[in-house]
């Protein structure tokens, strides 16, 4: 039998009983959708990370007195016994880190901001240095940014997010206007670029005062975060680091050879983190999945060996007229293969419109990579032939004499 009639009467099979291929194919139909989904959701979550994180240059890190990501309640408790960072940390690396090119320093906390009676929840209220909206890569769409003159004079002058206009300010331009954050009143001078959604999560329901506003309104107990750009390539990068960890283990009085009780960071710090954290749910989830797999190949062995038993009197007479137990072999193998593959195709679609819908729903990122459809349909077709060989094996080794007789 030439492969592509062995390909078209597993079609015919399949066709033939539309009810029981349903019933077959719903588990690899679902593992395979799981997997494509899987993947899609953690391509696109990397690939945004990524380009977010990029935004803010290579040669950005930041100096913080926690972790940026902890793993357990022990490390959280060992963070929350150091000193916290003051603003005096932040003013020592401004005037004395010879390779940092700028430096700014940023405290956040969330709240509401009021306008004309209207207002807006868990808005990001951000203290920020005048340098800081550069560091972060935030461009000014209108107005203006902050002045030296700001931090100096802790002027109650305020930059705003784009949700904040859209959703508070009405129409009319939005310099000028006076809104309120925790009941005290800034006049807005300038408006940020649309930074659009992170995993579902606004980017831009957020108000940026002057560090030193920020901490007159709400006290001097909050660690301050800071952030340095390095001068040149990665070689002053490490330079920049070294100069930074020196002045904040003098300023901290660490002894030589202990810990640092601050953090540095940079960019491939925090997406090493998240590769980490979207690796290990990949994994879980994709384990998850191969279970549908498992009991998918399970069902197509099942129907395979309820049709070696349907077809004993076929195998019968193609044995009689010459066929070789490698054809017979060869021809349940496909059909259980092509059987699998319709179902991995089927999961591909489904699972790549699973992904899609949920971006559209939840703005979650998601990313089809050409790769994924072929391990989709790979594992699909590795599942069918890995279940299928018993079946075909049993078929190929019927004695036709015996096959032909069972049937009379």
């Amino acid at each position: 039998m030439q492969f592509n009639e062995a390909i078209k009467l597993a079609l015919q099979s399949l066709w033939a009983n539309k009810m029981r291929t349903f019933l077959t194919l719903i588990g690899v139909v679902m593992g395979v959708a799981s997997v494509i989904m899987v993947i899609t959701l953690v391509n696109g979550a990397n690939s945004y990370v990524s380009t977010k994180l990029s935004g803010y240059g290579a040669d950005v890190f930041t100096v913080t007195r926690m972790a940026p990501v902890i793993f357990s309640a022990e490390d959280y408790f060992r963070y929350q016994k150091r000193k916290i960072i003051r603003i005096e940390d932040y003013e020592a690396v401004r005037d004395n880190c010879t390779e940092c090119a700028q430096v700014g320093a940023q405290l956040s906390k969330s709240t509401n901001v009021v306008y004309n009676g209207h207002s807006s929840n868990n808005t990001s209220v951000r203290g920020y240095t005048w340098t800081m909206l550069g560091l972060n890569n935030v461009d000014i769409a209108l107005g203006r940014g902050f002045t030296q003159a700001d931090d100096e004079h802790g002027t109650h002058d305020a930059i705003v997010g784009y949700d904040i206009v859209d959703n508070i300010l009405g129409d009319g331009d939005p310099i000028g206007k006076e809104i309120r954050v925790d009941g005290i009143p800034y006049t807005i001078v300038g408006v940020g670029d649309r930074q659009g959604k992170t995993l579902g999560q606004s980017q831009d329901n957020w108000v940026a005062v002057p560090i030193t506003t920020y901490q007159q309104t709400y006290g001097y107990n909050d660690s301050v975060n800071i952030y340095a750009r390095a001068n040149g390539n990665a070689e002053v990068m490490e330079r920049a680091k070294d100069d930074v960890r020196v002045l904040m283990r003098t300023r901290r009085h660490n002894a030589p050879g202990t810990d640092d009780d601050f953090e540095i960071a940079t960019n491939d710090t925090f997406l090493d983190i998240w590769k980490q954290i979207s690796s290990l749910f990949a994994w879980v989830v994709l384990g998850i999945a191969s279970i549908s797999l498992v009991v998918g190949g399970i069902v197509i062995m099942n129907i395979m060996l309820v049709s070696v038993t349907e077809r004993t009197r076929e195998i019968g007479v193609r044995k009689a007229l010459g066929a070789k137990q490698r054809d017979v072999l060869l021809q349940f193998l496909i059909e259980s293969a092509t059987m699998a593959l319709t179902g991995g195709a089927i999961g591909v679609l489904c699972g790549v419109i699973v992904a899609k819908l949920i971006t559209l729903i939840i703005g979650f990122p998601t990313t089809v990579q050409l790769w994924s459809v072929f391990l989709g349909l790979f594992v699909a077709g590795a599942t069918g032939i890995f279940f299928g060989v018993y079946p075909a094996s049993k078929a190929a080794k019927l004695d036709p004499v015996v096959a032909l007789r069972a049937e009379l």
